[in-house]
């Protein structure tokens, strides 16, 4: 895994629904290995930015780079792990194991008709493991609960041996219990093997206790700052004020927490 220079690169990027306009031209930089919590009001524009780099959407200006090559000319997407919004891209009743559903991003990194071997078993294994799930291996992933099939999503993800992981809204209908367990799940990995991670959460407390770097978007790039000086700075207030009180009140227990 790399672990100098940038993993992703953004040189104003901006992009409309016909007339609307909903991205003004963003110019950002994540360095391997960081976590960057991307925040911003509702209909801000955060997921059409990480469709952008997803290269699902096409910018009306600007460019994307991935791994320092543009993102027209990527040609594998192995490296990239993805785990969306559980409560509405998954269907509860879907008929496969835990083991099943993780299998499937050895399928997305090697390829639809790769054959399973040793290494790929071993993989999921270590995958399940990494997130504590491998004792539910043979479950159905139905029959878990929120929390735990978020995990089971991050397993998945890393099965494709990632250098980044982007996650949007990942807990979403999860309760409050298994919302910590899974940020600190998120930090331990990040620390752990240097996976990039690119977060979009309106679970400001959360953000600013784990991630090192935050971008807020409303439109146009607001801020990007480190997390310490996300908190202090005046026109985050504005903002979001009432998730940077709760998160104020709670400081001086989490600061060594903060990277």
């Amino acid at each position: 895994m790399n672990t100098g220079g940038n993993i992703i690169e953004l040189h104003d990027i901006a992009f409309s629904y016909g007339e609307r306009e909903v991205l003004g031209g963003i110019s950002l930089d994540v360095p391997y290995g960081d976590y960057l919590g991307v925040v911003g009001p509702n209909g801000a524009g955060k997921t059409t930015l990480l469709k952008i780099i997803l290269g699902l959407l096409k910018p009306s200006r600007g460019s994307v780079m991935l791994f320092g090559t543009d993102i027209k000319n990527l040609k594998s997407r192995s490296r990239i792990g993805y785990v969306p919004q559980k409560a509405t891209n998954f269907d509860a009743d879907f008929p496969a194991t835990v083991y099943e559903v993780v299998l499937m991003g050895r399928y997305a990194s090697r390829g639809l008709f790769h054959r399973i071997v040793e290494s790929d078993r071993q993989f999921v294994k270590r995958a399940l493991e990494d997130v504590d799930m491998w004792g539910f291996h043979d479950r159905l992933i139905g029959d878990l609960s929120g929390g735990q099939q978020q995990r089971v999503f991050i397993a998945r993800a890393l099965a494709t041996q990632p250098d980044v992981m982007f996650l949007d809204e990942p807990t979403i209908g999860i309760d409050r219990r298994a919302r910590e367990d899974f940020y600190d799940l998120l930090k331990k990995l990040n620390d752990g093997s240097g996976i990039a991670l690119v977060l979009i959460s309106h679970d400001i407390k959360m953000v600013t206790k784990h991630a090192k770097h935050i971008a807020c978007i409303n439109r146009d790039l607001t801020c990007h700052l480190s997390t310490e000086d996300f908190v202090k700075a005046d026109k985050t207030q504005d903002l979001f004020s009432d998730d940077l009180d709760v998160f104020t009140r709670d400081h001086h227990h989490h600061h060594d927490t903060i990277s």
